[in-house]
């Protein structure tokens, strides 16, 4: 057991090479072992291309007849962009599979293990499960609902501030911590903001790392129409592509002006006299944006968070203190008048960036 552990962590490192590349598929590595040597590795590269099966097969440096087969996900029985990689698996006459999950998918979950099965191969499944689930948390999500896995991140100092009683927000955490945010962008198809966001600070919302890299599409929240022409997210879409999402009280005049520069508006219903959240997820799942990074205002974080559709939180801590009693946080709203009522984390982890920390956790269903 502790032999197939090692094999399925190694999954996992070659899965996380996928990230950025092939949303909304899943992140998939792949070992080939035999007679305790490896023989082959391989991953799913980028949308489109091959399973991380086929890619490890293709990279054998010998007969894979006889070996076993390691892989964090069910291999696909279905042909979509490839054949089936459980198909593929018998023909090559491979012993064994040890897998992590089955594919989420109740139309398809458990039909790549059948095939293996009656094709003669032994099957292993839930072999660090619940690590593999939360490689694939956004696919899982995105899969399973149609709606897009949403992760929250807010930066604020140890009083609870994400900017001084003026606002002045730069910069709240050190380097090394906002270098993992733009990590983290690189991992999510979307990011939303809302139009105040976009007012004040005049964000970019692209990804800035190192090497190869992706900007998600910028998705701005403004019932109104309230965005200026000449801000970044509007004036440079050769970077990024950009989203307005309107509601009726936006005139077909302002978004014919944005239309017209490239940029694409939405009209979603209203709620309380803002967007409808539920229905704005409900879009970009069918626009393909199957996760999305939230950095929003005080005002669309509680929102996102009250309508239950915030999934996991990335909370930056630095150690400051600015006071003043006006200064922002990062969850405003109404809020909850019971603490007993209190939005609640699960599955906690902290991490320390020099001086920084950051406190990850999923929000409790």
């Amino acid at each position: 057991m502790a032999q197939d552990e090692k094999y399925i962590q190694r999954t996992f490192e070659l899965a996380r090479r996928g990230v950025g590349k092939v949303n909304p598929n899943p992140l998939v590595g792949a070992v080939i072992v035999k007679n305790d040597r490896v023989i082959a590795q391989g991953y799913h590269h980028y949308f489109g291309g091959n399973h991380a099966e086929v890619d490890a097969l293709n990279n054998a440096t010998e007969s894979v007849e006889g070996s076993t087969v390691y892989v964090n996900l069910e291999p696909c029985a279905h042909y979509g962009k490839t054949p089936p990689c459980a198909e593929r698996l018998v023909e090559t006459k491979v012993s064994r599979v040890v897998l992590s999950m089955r594919d989420p998918n109740p139309e398809t979950s458990g039909e790549g293990i059948e095939i293996l099965k009656k094709g003669g191969v032994e099957v292993l499944e839930g072999v660090l499960q619940k690590e593999a689930e939360d490689l694939n948390r956004v696919f899982i999500k995105y899969m399973s609902t149609g709606l897009p896995f949403v992760a929250m991140k807010t930066a604020m100092t140890l009083d609870g501030k994400i900017a001084t009683r003026v606002g002045d927000s730069k910069w709240v955490t050190g380097e090394k911590a906002r270098s993992l945010v733009h990590e983290l962008r690189d991992e999510y198809a979307g990011i939303m903001v809302g139009v105040n966001t976009v007012i004040a600070d005049d964000p970019s919302l692209t990804t800035r790392k190192e090497g190869e890299k992706r900007n998600p599409v910028r998705i701005v929240v403004d019932p109104s129409g309230r965005t200026p022409t000449d801000v970044y997210v509007v004036n440079s879409k050769e970077q990024a592509r950009t989203v307005l999402v309107f509601t009726e009280k936006t005139s077909p005049e302002k978004r014919e002006i944005f239309n017209k520069e490239g940029i694409d508006t939405v009209v979603l219903p209203q709620k309380q006299g803002m967007v409808d959240l539920q229905v704005l997820m409900e879009e970009l799942g069918k626009m393909n944006i199957d996760g999305v990074l939230l950095e929003g205002g005080s005002t669309l974080n509680f929102s996102m968070i009250e309508a239950g559709l915030v999934d996991e939180v990335f909370a930056f801590i630095a150690p400051k203190i600015v006071g003043g009693e006006n200064s922002k946080t990062p969850v405003s709203g109404k809020g909850v008048d019971l603490m007993k009522d209190a939005i609640e984390l699960t599955d906690v982890k902290t991490m320390a960036i020099e001086n920084d920390f950051m406190i990850r956790g999923k929000v409790k269903q």
